[in-house]
């Protein structure tokens, strides 16, 4: 019932930025969460950013925070991730989705909590 867009995904250099938008289907209720999880090639798919769609709150992984910035465009139905400082280690493929039954307290970061998902777009930087 829920369908994600990803895309802005490409090649940069390390140190540069790049922007990722994800599409959201219809209007998101302001209860749900929106996240964004990565993954390299023989690695597990991680948490690196997530949010209320209210704007309540926000999280981000150790690795990007202070690098990345999620945020949200309500008359777009769009989810942003601004990623700033690249390095190799960034270079994934990277997903949206969207938690439609969030859990009171901290946003989770658990990628099962999570039960819609994009098709992912890819990120890569090079050296």
């Amino acid at each position: 019932q829920v369908q994600l867009d990803e895309s802005g995904g490409g090649l940069v250099q390390a140190g540069g930025s790049l922007r990722l938008s994800c599409a959201v289907s219809g209007r998101p209720f302001s209860y749900y969460v929106m996240g964004w999880f990565r993954q390299a090639p023989g690695k597990e798919r991680e948490f690196v950013a997530a949010m209320r769609w209210s704007g309540s709150s926000k999280k981000y992984s150790d690795s990007v925070k202070g690098r990345f910035t999620i945020s949200r465009d309500n008359a777009k139905n769009t989810v942003y991730l601004q990623m700033s400082s690249l390095t190799p280690e960034d270079t994934a493929v990277y997903y949206c989705a969207t938690d439609r039954s969030p859990l009171q307290g901290p946003i989770a970061t658990n990628k099962l909590e999570y039960d819609y998902w994009g098709q992912g777009t890819q990120v890569t930087v090079s050296s």
